[in-house]
């Protein structure tokens, strides 16, 4: 009979436990931001983004190590610059964007003075932050006064796992509203801004107002307002100007996109144990079957929103899947997945039963009588 005491059960993995060992466990998350979620609501069916962002992996490093690195970021320059900027329109107690907010939103309330609230919202780690972000709106609601908040921490639940989001600022109106408060570099020129860069900003924006939207439920009296204010430098000066955005629309398409995202421990579960998306430790080899372990949803669009779209390009490439010509031409293409399979049904091989690939044939055969009418014509 042994001596030795019999040995304890082994322990369940939990969630984090799991979530560190996929990304390496020296290695700290990495916070999920508006942006990357805006990016990640944007293509939902991506479980490869969704479990990577959910565990904080660093997808530049790793598409790196995969020697396919990301090509895209702000200069260092356009930081620079946007922080000073931003630091301009909070100078003076936040007097000249408190300025702007009532100017474009509330008009009727009375003007917010030089005694205007701008809470310390100081506090020890995300948690801590979100917790003392939530007890100021608490409390300037019930105020009923001209509250600035610098850089609150809003926490928002994705795929079952939180995120941690710190918009530019909000404000409190006096009527218990909260605007949110978007404040980017790039010019507004004779009162309008590049289409596609206010886009962007009004898609951020939509994923603080789901997490403001959070916490005001738990809270009588308040209201998150769904249009936010978008400020800008004004024409080619330093001087700020702001424009309302109204983000309805993109607030419903992102919570409609992120209540698809499949739950973050039900990815990690699928996978073996063992796997890990850490370069510290991995070869190029295992990094390339890890990643590979876990289905993609690759689109053109990818390509300036997420690092490890070009890897992912090269192999919806490799394998001729029709995802890598836009999300609509593969809507267009239905059940035929491959390049090989459209050229196919073009050719007259595919299916007769199958609309598409009939689509597909007759317009090849339409394509070849009008080349040949106009070499005919021509000659």
């Amino acid at each position: 009979m042994s001596s030795y005491p019999p040995s304890s059960p082994a322990q369940p993995t939990t969630l984090r436990q799991r979530l560190a060992g996929l990304r390496g466990p020296a290695v700290p998350p990495r916070p999920l931001d508006a942006r990357a979620l805006a990016a990640l609501a944007a293509n939902p069916g991506c479980g490869r983004r969704a479990l990577l962002d959910g565990a904080g992996v660093d997808k530049n490093a790793l598409a790196t190590a995969l020697g396919s690195p990301a090509a895209f970021g702000q200069s260092q320059f356009a930081i620079v610059r946007g922080n000073s900027f931003e630091a301009k329109v909070k100078g003076d107690g936040g007097a000249e964007l408190l300025r702007l907010v009532h100017a474009h939103l509330d008009p009727a309330a009375e003007p917010p003075g030089a005694g205007a609230h701008v809470p310390d919202l100081t506090a020890a780690g995300p948690e801590g932050r979100a917790a003392r972000t939530a007890l100021a709106l608490r409390e300037a609601t019930a105020a009923r006064a001209w509250t600035l908040l610098d850089h609150p921490m809003l926490a928002l639940e994705v795929a079952g796992y939180p995120a941690y989001l710190e918009p530019d600022a909000v404000v409190v109106h006096p009527d218990g509203r909260w605007t949110v408060v978007e404040i980017k570099s790039f010019p507004m020129i004779d009162g309008a801004a590049d289409a596609a860069k206010v886009g962007a900003a009004a898609r951020q924006a939509a994923v603080y107002v789901l997490a403001l939207e959070k916490t005001a439920g738990k809270l009588a009296g308040a209201e998150v307002g769904h249009t936010v204010l978008l400020v800008c430098p004004k024409d080619f000066s330093n001087l700020p100007t702001a424009s309302p955005v109204d983000i309805r629309r993109e607030r419903s398409v992102t919570r409609r996109q992120l209540d698809r995202l499949t739950r973050v421990e039900e990815l990690a579960a699928a996978l073996p144990e063992g796997l890990s998306f850490d370069p510290a430790t991995r070869t190029t080899e295992e990094l390339v079957e890890a990643v590979s372990a876990v289905d993609a949803a690759y689109a053109p669009e990818c390509l300036a929103a997420c690092e490890l779209a070009f890897h992912c390009r090269e192999r919806a490439r490799t394998a001729g899947t029709v995802t890598a010509l836009g999300r609509s031409v593969r809507g267009e293409l239905g059940g035929l997945t491959t390049v090989e399979e459209a050229l196919a049904a073009a050719a007259g091989a595919g299916c007769a039963e199958d609309p598409t690939a009939a689509a597909l044939h007759r317009a090849a055969r339409l394509r070849a009588e009008a080349l040949e009418s106009a070499a005919g014509v021509v000659a």
